[in-house]
């Protein structure tokens, strides 16, 4: 085989069996060193649940049956005497997540690709009417005015102003800017805008409520599906949605029938990913949810009560917390490791 042709041949990528029986070793040994530090957290999870208070409080110790004898008090107290205060917030967070997953993977994906196959250019100056005729409704009904009437007023005032002095606006924003604005607004910590959130949540009576939840969350989430499905998206071939509307497809049709089956490895990795961010929300809901709405994070810090940290309470909530999380990133790994992987190997 000649030089040329050798360099031309692709590389074969080299794995641990490539090598020889001394780095083998070594390249186990170190994997097996890094599995023991990710999973010793949770085994000490796990024997924690097991535990007495005084056993927790006495010191570390490891091995059950060796260095402690198991006890099943702490499952007891969270499942049977605290039972209707534990599983009212789990079905809480299990709604909100999953609601609140699939509100914003369906806005935000058709979203991302409408951003990426449809040219937009909005008129700086239009955009800047419309913020200006809801501040002029919320100073409205500030003042007293109904919401309705302001409503009605400030929309009527915005089409006379577009319809007139907005065609004299020439600077336009692209594609690119539109997606910018909406990934921008994740880089606001929620913690600037809770208590506005709050106040509006109190003021339409949705307060501790999981339909509060599922929008906030909706709305906080609706970023990262546009960042990540837009990526997506662009590594798809657009042949084949030309090809289908040379036949006559409809772009809703193009969407649902070509792009959307094609979508489903990035679909599932976005929509496990913002599951994970509403699952383990806290700081929204500490503000928007009481008894009602109250969902596992919020359990979870509780049992840091005047008592100090109760742990063997803590570890029980919180394996039950991630379990079904870990169960389902296994079910659906092989999709998932391809939705994150597709935009690595673009090109």
């Amino acid at each position: 085989m000649s030089a040329t042709r050798m360099r031309l041949m692709p590389r074969r990528r080299r794995s641990v069996k490539d090598l020889p029986p001394l780095g083998k070793l070594v390249a186990y040994l170190i994997l097996g060193f890094w599995a023991l530090v990710v999973l010793f957290p949770l085994y000490w999870l796990a024997i924690t649940s097991f535990k007495l208070p005084i056993q927790v409080n006495a010191g570390p110790v490891y091995l059950p049956f060796v260095d402690f004898h198991p006890s099943l008090d702490a499952w007891h107290y969270i499942f049977v005497d605290l039972r209707s205060d534990t599983l009212r917030p789990y079905l809480n967070t299990i709604v909100v997540a999953v609601g609140s997953s699939t509100l914003a993977l369906l806005l935000g994906a058709t979203a991302a690709y409408a951003l990426i196959r449809f040219k937009y250019q909005p008129r700086v100056g239009v955009i800047l009417l419309f913020v200006g005729c809801v501040l002029l409704a919320a100073a409205a009904v500030w003042f007293g005015a109904p919401l309705p009437l302001a409503l009605v007023v400030a929309a009527g005032i915005f089409a006379l102003l577009a319809s007139t002095v907005g065609r004299r606006f020439k600077r336009g924003l692209s594609n690119r800017d539109v997606a910018f604005w909406i990934i921008s607004q994740r880089i606001l910590p929620p913690v600037a805008v809770v208590i506005p959130i709050y106040v509006l949540f109190q003021r339409v009576g949705l307060l501790d409520t999981r339909t509060a939840l599922v929008i906030t969350y909706a709305a906080t989430n609706l970023p990262i599906v546009v960042w990540l499905m837009r990526d997506y998206f662009n590594t798809l071939p657009w042949e084949l949605e030309e090809a289908a509307v040379v036949d006559g497809a409809s772009t809703f049709r193009v969407f649902r029938s070509i792009t959307l089956p094609l979508s489903i490895p990035g679909l599932v990795a976005t929509f496990l990913i913002v599951f994970v961010f509403a699952w383990n929300e806290y700081l929204l809901a500490l503000f928007l949810s009481s008894a009602d709405a109250q969902t596992m994070p919020l359990t979870v810090a509780a049992q840091n009560a005047t008592r100090g940290p109760q742990w063997w309470y803590m570890s029980v909530l919180i394996q039950i917390m991630i379990l079904p999380v870990i169960a389902l990133a296994i079910a659906l790994e092989r999709v998932i490791s391809r939705g994150l992987l597709v935009g690595a190997v673009k090109g």
